[in-house]
């Protein structure tokens, strides 16, 4: 894990509110559906300005801390959303910085292990201190890159 200053980047993409509880239940779980419904062929043709063909999931709306409900939306990174398809949401997320984690290897399992990995850095009060405000997954052919927002406290005196 190294600190980056994640640029900016506009998403647009499907959304679902949700806990990490809820995903462990395979009876509740929301985000293979969301994976699935992003990932299918030509699920993002009809959106203008795409930047490349890299998948991001954004996870924003935090309610309270990793246990508690958030907001992920899968998409594709845009230049702008002037329009947005039906059913399709916008989300900016902004330039901060960020601990940048990269998960490598056979997905979904790398991704969850990654993840694990954040979560004891977090319950383990080690700095930097998460912020708990905008998260960004970009999925790539190599795998995928958490930036994992930080409190812009971290670094000064």
């Amino acid at each position: 894990m190294i600190i980056v200053d994640r640029p900016e980047v506009l998403v647009v993409g499907y959304a679902v509110r949700t806990t990490n509880a809820a995903e462990a239940d395979p009876a509740r779980a929301q985000l293979p559906g969301l994976w699935t419904r992003a990932g299918s062929p030509g699920a993002f043709a009809h959106v203008p300005g795409r930047v490349d063909e890299n998948l991001y999931a954004v996870l924003t709306d935090y309610e309270s801390g990793h246990t508690g409900a958030y907001t992920q939306i899968v998409g594709i990174a845009v230049r702008t959303a002037a329009r947005l398809p039906e059913g399709m949401v916008a989300v900016r997320v902004p330039g901060v910085p960020a601990m940048l984690f990269e998960a490598r290897g056979q997905m979904p399992g790398a991704l969850l292990e990654t993840w694990q990995q954040v979560w004891k850095h977090t319950e383990s009060g080690d700095t930097p201190v998460r912020a708990y405000t905008t998260d960004l997954e970009v999925h790539h052919p190599a795998g995928a890159d958490l930036y994992v927002a930080v409190l812009p406290s971290f670094g000064e005196s």
